[in-house]
């Protein structure tokens, strides 16, 4: 069957999967190269448990704030938010009106998650 224009055929992904290849096996190379010229050196001092030059006191599983958690994850969202602005515009004069009133109602969204995330007092360090 002769391929079409719109049609793929399996060689038109074999640069991917060489890319693919490559990468994997740069991996694997550096792995166990680093593994094997490594030095082997073991002593006490090594294998104890420090923390910024700090020897570790208490237990590590004490509870920590939701604040952080919260904090980074409202990082991320508005982050994520934010990529999607880039396509757009570089597009922006393609898109026209009908494109401009899009992102005003992507904002407009935006902007109300962020004051009920202000309104909730979520950001606030106590």
């Amino acid at each position: 069957m002769e391929p079409t224009v719109n049609q793929y055929v399996p060689s038109d992904y074999l640069p991917i999967i060489i890319q693919f290849a490559a990468a994997l096996g740069f991996v694997i190379f550096a792995l166990v190269m680093t593994h094997l010229l490594g030095p082997k050196r073991k002593s006490e001092v090594k294998g104890a448990a420090w923390e910024s030059g700090i020897e570790s006191v208490g237990d590590a599983r004490t509870p920590i704030s939701y604040k952080y958690f919260m904090t980074a994850i409202l990082f991320v969202l508005f982050d994520v938010e934010i990529i999607f602005m880039y396509p757009w515009a570089v597009n922006f004069r393609e898109f026209g009106l009908d494109g401009f009133l899009q992102m005003v109602v992507f904002m407009g969204m935006l902007l109300a998650g962020f004051f009920y995330v202000i309104k909730k007092g979520i950001l606030k360090w106590e």
